[in-house]
């Protein structure tokens, strides 16, 4: 049904090829997207995974239907549109239940594929993984997606987690207890990989956090890229560093991230980190795994939110990454919300209320022509200012370095030298403030 490439890496999309999309409305649930626009959405995730869209199906229901989420009339409707488009595939923009994925691969046939959103994405994320962290995370993300729903259809897997692909691993097949079935084989087996890529996920983790413990000493700042995906963040990195990220007009374009300095009008350099994009309904799996990458942006100095101003659904696309840095800690950040190509929008209106939202700056850019950069790089300036704090404190002379970081990194308001020392009244960055108190 599917093949690896890559590795581990496993894709999620056959040779199909051609796809109807099905939407369904739950009428008492609140979306931010109506199901018109979500389905608009889903359809250029599907265009980014290289399938053609032939056909769309929207279901109105007061509940999903237990069976087969979106009742035997419409299932008998699609199977009749597969048959007349010539379709191999049906991608639905919800998540499915395992009962809903089995009840309908039945009714569609053996030669029908059936997909969610959330498999869309893992496949899209199998695509574009390039580093050794992206593809630990999107195998992860994967194997616990697909443990629910294993059945005898995707017993490749054990095979594939008990032999050469799986890292360090000893095979599984044959080795199988008394009254156990291949099917319970293959899930102990693929929950002994999940533990192994957690235990590898949370090296690289340990791995993050030491780097950014030398960032901090070195007394550079991090400034964190987010954004709703194709927001415009690599094309801005690219602009304000001079970096050669990859750039294309689809949904999650670059997956890995990306972390280049750049310096501020004031001669300070900071790193500043790309990010993986933000979109709705962003599968519980992915959102887990990519928790080392996420914690980057909960420890940064600033947030610099990215939105494409020109995107009817912009105001929609800001609630949805407002939501997600909640969910990873991250609304303590100061953050600047930097509106995107705003030369397609002549009048620049946004009914926003950036004091309500919690942002310190709201700046127009267009990164595409270079415009508005360097008003932007002295918002950052200006927050990383706003958010030193003062201090006053007895430095020894023997702490020659510690002084030195107080007149690289700070301002010093006053100082007072005295036997053994000099004390020190200065305006410094967070990360400064704890040294200082570690030291004193």
């Amino acid at each position: 049904m599917s093949s690896y490439q890559d590795g581990d890496v496993e894709r999620n999309i056959s040779d199909a090829g051609r796809a109807i999309l099905v939407g369904v409305e739950i009428r008492e649930e609140r979306s931010l997207f109506s199901v018109e626009d979500s389905l608009d959405e889903l359809l250029l995730l599907v265009h980014t995974a290289g399938v053609e869209v032939v056909g769309r199906v929207i279901q109105r229901l007061t509940r999903p239907d237990p069976a087969t989420f979106i009742g035997s009339g419409k299932v008998e409707e699609i199977a009749q549109q597969l048959a007349e488009l010539g379709a191999g595939m049906v991608i639905f923009d919800d998540e499915l239940s395992p009962r809903h994925q089995r009840e309908l691969e039945k009714a569609f046939g053996e030669a029908v594929q059936v997909l969610d959103r959330s498999a869309l994405i893992l496949d899209i994320f199998a695509q574009h993984a390039q580093t050794r962290e992206g593809s630990l995370q999107v195998e992860l993300a994967q194997y616990e997606y697909r443990l629910p729903r294993l059945t005898r259809q995707w017993t490749h897997l054990a095979r594939q987690v008990g032999g050469g692909a799986a890292r360090g691993g000893s095979g599984g097949v044959g080795l199988r207890g008394p009254g156990e079935t291949q099917l319970e084989v293959d899930r102990r087996e693929i929950r002994r990989k999940i533990s192994k890529l957690k235990e590898e996920l949370e090296q690289v983790r340990a791995h993050r956090q030491r780097h950014r413990s030398q960032r901090s000493r070195a007394g550079m700042p991090t400034v964190a890229l987010v954004g709703y995906t194709n927001a415009g963040k690599s094309t801005l990195l690219n602009a304000l560093s001079g970096a050669d990220v990859y750039v294309a007009d689809q949904l999650f374009a670059t997956l890995d991230p990306t972390t280049r300095r750049v310096k501020l009008p004031s001669g300070r350099i900071v790193l500043l980190t790309d990010t993986v994009g933000f979109i709705q309904k962003l599968p519980v799996t992915l959102a887990a795994a990519f928790r080392a990458t996420l914690e980057e942006v909960g420890e940064a100095d600033v947030i610099l939110h990215v939105v494409d101003a020109s995107h009817p659904r912009a105001v929609d696309h800001i609630d949805v990454v407002e939501d997600t840095l909640a969910e990873i800690d991250a609304t303590r950040v100061p953050k600047i919300l930097v509106l995107n190509k705003s030369d397609l929008v002549p009048d620049r209106a946004l009914d926003l209320d950036i004091g309500a939202l919690g942002y310190q700056e709201i700046v127009h850019v267009s990164a595409l022509k270079k415009a508005g950069l360097q008003d932007l790089l002295a918002a950052v300036g200006r927050v990383l200012s706003a958010s030193m704090v003062e201090i006053e404190q007895f430095v020894p002379y023997s702490e020659g370095e510690l002084i030195s970081s107080l007149y690289d990194h700070g301002v010093v308001l006053s100082e007072e030298h005295a036997a053994g020392g000099v004390r020190i009244k200065a305006r410094v960055p967070g990360w400064l403030a704890s040294r200082l108190a570690r030291a004193d």
